[in-house]
């Protein structure tokens, strides 16, 4: 068990894939998880999935990490609230870990909190957050200092067990992932 604490904001049109994989990888690993939507309602992903949550965000969260998975809706709808806003401002202003994968690194420019940073994200939205990066690159996960971002969907187990890596440790990345039966 870990004392790692995790905030994942959740808003209506996010990637579910991304959203339960994210979580469900995290807590394997031994790191709470705190799913918080930005009202009271049942989520609709992206594909038209219901997903819960276990409160809605205050914008006063304490966590180690905030982790905001995609969906262009998802995203665009986390970037239009200022509660996420004022939590990735204040992430970055105490050197907290951020992290973002698909369309929601689109949620890092709108706060300002990717500038000069090394970034990737789902190449349908490279143009808006290319121009707020340090560096765009084409890869499946980048890890800047503090700062992880994922290209999407597919990638999302990749971008998990990174997290665990970095927040947890290699070895518990490595525990986590051997029962999960990757193809090799």
């Amino acid at each position: 068990m870990t004392d790692i604490r995790i905030l994942i904001p959740l808003a209506q049109g996010v990637e579910e894939m991304e959203a339960v994989i994210i979580t469900n990888v995290l807590r394997r690993a031994g790191a709470t998880v705190a799913l918080r939507g930005l009202d009271e309602a049942l989520v609709r992903a992206s594909y038209d999935v219901l997903l819960g949550h276990e409160g809605v965000l205050s914008g006063e969260e304490n966590a180690d990490a905030i982790v905001l998975p995609g969906g262009a809706e998802g995203a665009r709808r986390l970037a239009e609230d200022q509660r996420v806003i004022g939590l990735l401002r204040r992430f970055e202003e105490e050197d907290r870990w951020i992290a973002a994968i698909c369309a929601a690194p689109t949620v890092l420019a709108a706060a300002g909190v990717c500038r000069g940073k090394r970034m990737t994200s789902h190449p349908s939205v490279r143009d808006g957050v290319e121009p707020y990066a340090g560096s765009y690159e084409e890869v499946p996960v980048c890890v800047d200092p503090k700062l992880v971002t994922g290209q999407g969907p597919g990638v999302t187990f990749e971008f998990a067990l990174e997290l665990v890596s970095l927040l947890v440790s290699p070895d518990t990345a490595a525990e986590v992932r051997a029962p999960m039966m990757f193809a090799p």
